[in-house]
Parts: C-alpha cells; structure tokens; sequence
C-alpha cells in the first residue's frame, strides 16, 4: 500500500523515526541500523516501507534501502519470525551478514540474535538459503549507504547487540550518549556505563 515515505524527520526514539511528510506525521518501527542511518532531527530522509496489519493494529515499518525492506519481507514470511523479530534480526546483523549466514548454512551466526533458537536459525537457513538476491550479498543497489557511512553510531550498537543486549536496548543507549563523542570506542564505553 505505501512503497516509501519522503519527509522530515520529526523524532527519533530507540526503534522507529517519526516522518513528517507534508504535516502528516508517520510513525516507522526501523531496525538499528535504520537508526543509525538517520539523518538529524529536521532534516530530511526517505524509508521504503511495510504496512502491517493485525487484528489489533496497524504498524509501518521503515527501511533505509530496498535490500533491508526485502530481507524483511522474507524473514517474516517465515513461519515462527514476526515483524519485531525479523527488526531484531536486522538490528543485530547487516542484510549482507545475514546474506551471507543464510547462503552458507550457517545457523550458528543467528544463534547469536537474542530471541533466535537454533530450531528457528535452522529453519531461516532451510527456507531462506536460496532465496538471498545479490544485491544482498554484495551490499550493492539504491540506497545502500557506503559501509564508512554507517558511523560510529552503528559500530557502538553492533558491539553491544554482540555482547549479549537487546537491539532496542543498545541502540537506546547508545543514542542517550551519542553526543558526547565523535569515537565508536568511546560511545560504547559510554553506553555500557549507563546500561550499568
């Protein structure tokens, strides 16, 4: 129903962004390193989009490039991963990590996702092997930022989402302490010293 949004970004929270397009404010559920992709508050930003429906609501999800939308979409075609799931998978590996997890077999790598069994990694290995495109793989395609781009932000929420927290956990601290420091090193320290 909605391919994209274009506007401003009216809010950051630790996992979704508030578009304004046109004064219409929407509300994006966005995997970290969306998060990390984003542009300040008041400037402007495109996410291509999922809308889903359930019984109970309806969600938009956002995503900084066609590849992240598509990998979304597969992964939760997949029985047992929802929507929050597969944002947390994309929270805590790149699409071209779990591209390459996924075409290799190895179910061990999603193991490390929090939230992911070894019955639920065996299954996303099984049903998605020969399904990644290449533009996954190679990290190419529209709207796919250089991997410098990614900042130290994004480093600082992959450090702590591999030592064992939560996406959105990480990616809250993460983003409570991102002003104090221009050094991924620093903001993890940083961030780990809030987290306690």
């Amino acid at each position: 129903m909605f391919a994209h949004f274009e506007g401003v970004v009216a809010e950051k929270t630790a996992d979704s962004i508030v578009l304004d397009v046109n004064g219409v404010g929407y509300l994006l559920y966005v995997s970290g390193a969306t998060l990390s992709m984003a542009p300040s508050v008041g400037e402007r930003m495109k996410l291509y989009s999922v809308l889903n429906v359930r019984e109970d609501a309806m969600e938009l999800f956002g995503f900084y490039s066609r590849e992240e939308k598509s990998m979304y979409e597969r992964l939760k075609g997949v029985s047992g991963v929802g929507s929050r799931t597969a944002l947390q998978i994309l929270s805590a590996m790149s699409v071209r990590d779990l591209s390459l997890a996924l075409v290799s077999g190895d179910a061990n790598a999603l193991t490390r996702v929090p939230g992911i069994g070894k019955k639920t990694a065996q299954r996303l290995v099984l049903e998605l092997k020969d399904k990644v495109e290449d533009g996954q793989l190679t990290g190419s395609g529209a709207g796919v930022a250089p991997k410098s781009a990614a900042g130290p932000e994004s480093e600082a929420v992959a450090a702590l989402v591999a030592l064992g927290y939560s996406a959105s956990e990480a990616a809250r601290a993460v983003s409570r302490v991102a002003g104090q420091t221009e050094k991924s090193d620093e903001m993890i320290f940083l961030a780990l010293k809030s987290l306690g």
